[in-house]
C-alpha cells in the first residue's frame, strides 16, 4: 500500500502584487491557516508563516542559509545587482566578523551619546507638529526624525539625505520580483545615479571625523579589513535602519491615536513607550519578510523542502499566529509580546534593535510632552513595497495640553 507523502499548500495568489501588498494582514492569515509549508509555484517560492516554525528556521542558519541572499533570488546562482551585505546576506565563519564590527560602534555608550544628541531634535519635531494641530505623522515624525539621526550619526553630509530614501526604495524592492515596483525602483535609482552617489558617500573621505561611519573604517583597519568591507558596512547601517524604523515607529503611532485611552496612559507613564513600540512591531511587521536558502532537504510537519530552495519567513503571519499569541489580532502592550519575531532571531538577529528602540522612545515620548490628545484626522494611505509594509500618509490631530494639565 503506497503512503501518501504531504504536500506543501500551492497558494494562488501573487504575494507581491498590489492588492495583496496593500492587505498583507489579510493574506497573512490565509497563509497562516492553508498548512505548515506553502508553495508560490509563479516564483518557485516555498514559505513558512507559523511562528515555531519560522523561528525555528532563524535559528537553523546552518539548513537555512543567508549567503545565497535574503530576498528571493538565489544569488548563489543568479548574481545579485550589487554586493551582498557581509552581516545580513552572509553565514558562519565570516559572518561573525563583520557583525563584531558593528556591535564594537553599536555600544552602550554610543547609544547614551543618541540619546542625549538627539532628544533636541525629537523635541522640536513634536513641539511643531502638535503647534500645527493636524499633522502626518508618517512623514513628519516617524520618517522625520530616523532620517536626521542615521545620517547624522555616522556623519553623512546632511544635503545627501533624500538619496538615502531612494537607495532605500531600491534596495527593499530589489529584494522582490521582477515586477513593476521594483523596475519603477530602478528607474528613480537610474535617474539620480543613486548607486554610484551612494558608493561615494560611503567612502571614508566622505565621511565626518568621529562619526560611527569613521569609527566602522577604524575598526576594520584594526582587523585588517579592507576599506572595501567598511563602506559596505556602512551602507549595511544606513539601508537596514532607515525604513524599518520609520514604519515601525509609524504604526505604534496609529495604534496609539487609535485609542483615547491608551495615549493617556502612555502620557501618564512614558516608560509605557517601549512596550508599545514593542507590541507594535509584533502587531504590524514593518519588514514582514524575509528570504533563506535551504542547504539540505528540510522536512517540517511531514513535508519536504528540496535543497538549494529558496524560502521566505513570513514574519508578519508569524507575528499573528493564533498557536503562539492569544486574540493575536488585538493591539494590547500589556502581553508578553516577545518574542515576536520582527527583529528576527539567533545568529541574524537585527544588531541596531537598541538603536530603533531608542529612536522610538525619543520621538513618541517628546509628542507626548506636548499632545495631551492623539487621534486619526483622517484615513491613512498605506507604502506598497515588494519587502516593507507602512504608511505612506498618517493624518493626525493632537491637541495642546491644556492650562493647568501638566505635561508627561
Amino acid at each position: 500500500m503506497t503512503r501518501d507523502v504531504p504536500s506543501p499548500a500551492v497558494m494562488d495568489y501573487d504575494p507581491f502584487s498590489p492588492e495583496v501588498l496593500s492587505r498583507g494582514e489579510e493574506y497573512d492569515r490565509i497563509a497562516l491557516a492553508a498548512g505548515p509549508v506553502l508553495y508560490f509555484p509563479q516564483y518557485y517560492l516555498y514559505a513558512l508563516a507559523r511562528h515555531d516554525h519560522v523561528r525555528s528556521a532563524f535559528l537553523d542558519w546552518r539548513g537555512f542559509c543567508s549567503g545565497h541572499g535574503t530576498g528571493i533570488v538565489h544569488t548563489g546562482r543568479e548574481g545579485n545587482w550589487r554586493r551582498q551585505s557581509p552581516v545580513l546576506e552572509n553565514d558562519p565563519p565570516n559572518h561573525g566578523r563583520y557583525r563584531k564590527i558593528l556591535a564594537n560602534v553599536l555600544t552602550g555608550s554610543a547609544l547614551a551619546e543618541v540619546r542625549t544628541r538627539f532628544a533636541p531634535a525629537a523635541d522640536d519635531l513634536a513641539r511643531a507638529a502638535v503647534e500645527r494641530g493636524t499633522f502626518d505623522g508618517q512623514r513628519d515624525l516617524a520618517e522625520a526624525f530616523p532620517l536626521v539621526v542615521v545620517p547624522s550619526l555616522l556623519g553623512l553630509p546632511e544635503e545627501d539625505r533624500e538619496v538615502m530614501l531612494l537607495y532605500s526604495d531600491l534596495n527593499f524592492n530589489a529584494m522582490g520580483p521582477d515586477n513593476a515596483l521594483r523596475r519603477a525602483a530602478e528607474a528613480r535609482a537610474r535617474e539620480g545615479d543613486i548607486a554610484a552617489r551612494v558608493a561615494m558617500l560611503c567612502r571614508r573621505e566622505s565621511l565626518k571625523p568621529g562619526g560611527l561611519g569613521d569609527r566602522i573604517y577604524a575598526e576594520c583597519a584594526a582587523v585588517d579589513m579592507s576599506d572595501e568591507d567598511a563602506a559596505i558596512l556602512v551602507r549595511t547601517f544606513f539601508s537596514a535602519s532607515m525604513d524599518t524604523t520609520a514604519n515601525a515607529v509609524g504604526f505604534t503611532l496609529h495604534a496609539l491615536a487609535q485609542d483615547p485611552a491608551l495615549w493617556a496612559r502612555v502620557r501618564a507613564d512614558p516608560a509605557l513607550i517601549r512596550a508599545a513600540f514593542d507590541e507594535s512591531l509584533r502587531h504590524s511587521a514593518p519588514s514582514p519578510h524575509i528570504g533563506r536558502t535551504t542547504t539540505r532537504e528540510i522536512l517540517i510537519d511531514g513535508v519536504t523542502i528540496p535543497a538549494e530552495s529558496k524560502v521566505l519567513l513570513m514574519i508578519g503571519a508569524a507575528d499573528r499566529d493564533a498557536q503562539r499569541y492569544d486574540d493575536p489580532d488585538r493591539f494590547d502592550i500589556q502581553r508578553k509580546a516577545a518574542p515576536h519575531l520582527a527583529f528576527g532571531a539567533g545568529i541574524h538577529a537585527c544588531i541596531g534593535q537598541q538603536l530603533a528602540k531608542l529612536e522610538a522612545e525619543l520621538i513618541l515620548g517628546a509628542l507626548a510632552r506636548y499632545a495631551g490628545t492623539l487621534e486619526l484626522a483622517g484615513t491613512p494611505t498605506y507604502q506598497v513595497n515588494n519587502w516593507l509594509r507602512g504608511f505612506a500618509t498618517l493624518p493626525i490631530h493632537a491637541g495642546p495640553i491644556r492650562a493647568g494639565e501638566q505635561a508627561a
